[in-house]
């Protein structure tokens, strides 16, 4: 079967798959990867392939596409002959669709990449976006580990990412979330002990329960929004946000105001549910008590095991 193959970049550039422009907008001149599939996941290209003068299929990341990128497609489709059409996109999970008309093929691929809203701001909270980039640059930068797990892994979640979490001195400041696509609200999977501000057994107990249930049901609706945002639309976040914690662990659960780095990243998983990991970094640590040395609690382990 002949297919000839093209990639639209997010600048609304065409380039041959494996070219030398294309390696050099990728920055890596020999991939041991699919560097293909890598770079319409997390790059925002467009793949595009003729399949025998009889079907257009184009593969994407909608949440991850460029403006000049979507309109070189959508003016490559109004052009084409071809009136068959395949959409391949991912979501959670890659998904497909077919069309026999370029116009509904055109406006799909609109409706796909419109971009979803970020969670409302707050006054409460500040949330100040980081260049998620610009951690595997950073050598100093305790979370850039996790950050080239995720990456080299294409975001497969597997036992290791907890091995690795202890390495290097994460875990304490490590939680895993859990979302299912039908399914309203985020739940605790996995929370470190360097969060003992929740209160009490909340580590333990609150393996399952949802998100929202924190005993601050303003913090608890605040970051499951972030945490549902992130699993819809398969891309990191590295953010610095200001806020104040109620220490619900110490007597009197005083207020104090906290500024930390923020990293989240969603994983695929066997199933259907989509993990996020997040893992903080407290910018002042006179603030709070967040670095904590990791203890590695076997009961903790097998209850994220079981719950998983």
């Amino acid at each position: 079967m002949k297919r000839l193959e093209m990639l639209v970049t997010p600048e609304g550039r065409w380039v041959f798959p494996n070219s030398e422009e294309f390696l050099a907008l990728l920055g890596d001149s020999a991939p041991d990867y699919d560097a293909i599939s890598f770079a319409v996941k997390n790059l925002g290209f467009i793949r595009f392939q003729f399949v025998e003068q009889s079907i257009i299929e184009i593969e994407l990341h909608p949440r991850n596409i460029e403006l000049p990128a979507l309109l070189a497609a959508q003016q490559q489709l109004m052009s084409a002959r071809i009136k068959l059409f395949r959409i391949r996109y991912f979501d959670t999970a890659w998904r497909s669709e077919i069309s026999s008309s370029a116009e509904r093929t055109v406006a799909r691929l609109s409706e796909l990449c419109t971009p979803v809203s970020p969670p409302a701001m707050h006054e409460r909270f500040l949330v100040e976006p980081r260049d998620f980039s610009i951690l595997f640059g950073d050598e100093t930068n305790q979370m850039r580990p996790l950050a080239q797990k995720w990456r080299v892994s294409f975001g497969h979640f597997d036992p290791g990412i907890i091995a690795l979490a202890v390495r290097h001195q994460l875990l304490s400041r490590l939680i895993i979330i859990g979302v299912r696509p039908r399914e309203q609200e985020p739940v605790w999977r996995f929370i470190g002990d360097g969060h003992k501000w929740m209160g009490g057994m909340f580590s333990l107990q609150g393996i399952g329960e949802k998100v929202e249930n924190l005993p601050d049901k303003e913090y608890g609706g605040w970051a499951g929004a972030y945490y549902k945002s992130v699993a819809a639309s398969g891309q990191p976040r590295y953010d610095l946000v200001t806020t104040s914690i109620q220490y619900e662990n110490e007597a009197g659960k005083p207020w104090r105001p906290v500024r930390y780095e923020r990293l989240l990243l969603p994983w695929k998983t066997p199933s259907e549910e989509v993990f996020v990991t997040m893992c903080s970094k407290l910018v002042d640590s006179a603030t709070g008590s967040g670095d904590d040395h990791a203890v590695l609690d076997s009961s903790v382990i097998r209850k994220f095991a079981m719950s998983s």
